[in-house]
């Protein structure tokens, strides 16, 4: 019998540090290069959201710059779970205190960056995101 493990499997790969915005300044993520992957998702974890009314809405852009200059938002073909209204799943209100939310990208351009946007936030929201990738086998190629 052969033993894998998960660890052995995924890649973790920080976007956000953990941080704690007491405005409405963007969570703006590290840029992922989907190269190194044959599948994967963002990971966004809240922490205790402090303010009534405050909103966190996610945005996934990609491009196939690592500069992301001629960025684009993912249509909602492209992201995962397969479905309509991804994005809207996976950002957050008030009431979603020490939430883990996911969002995946099946598309085909090379680079994607996850950017988290509060509304009415003026106290606390305190977030951290990754990425958990699965690396490529070697010889894998796209659509193989």
């Amino acid at each position: 019998m052969i033993h894998r493990d998960l660890l052995g499997s995924i890649e973790i790969v920080k976007v956000v540090a953990p941080l704690d915005v007491t405005d409405n300044t963007p969570f703006v993520g590290a840029v992922i290069d989907h190269s190194k992957y044959s599948g994967g998702y963002y990971a966004i974890m809240s922490g205790v959201l402090a303010d009534a009314g405050a909103e966190w809405t996610v945005l996934l852009e990609e491009d196939d710059a690592v500069g992301m200059g001629t960025k684009n938002a993912v249509a909602d073909e492209d992201l995962l779970p397969a479905g309509t209204g991804q994005e809207a799943a996976a950002s957050f209100t008030q009431a979603n205190d020490g939430v883990v939310k996911t969002i995946g990208y099946r598309g085909t351009k090379r680079y994607t960056r996850l950017t988290l946007t509060p509304t009415n936030n003026a106290s606390s929201g305190p977030f951290a995101i990754v990425f958990v990738g699965m690396p490529r086998l070697r010889g894998e190629v796209d659509g193989a």
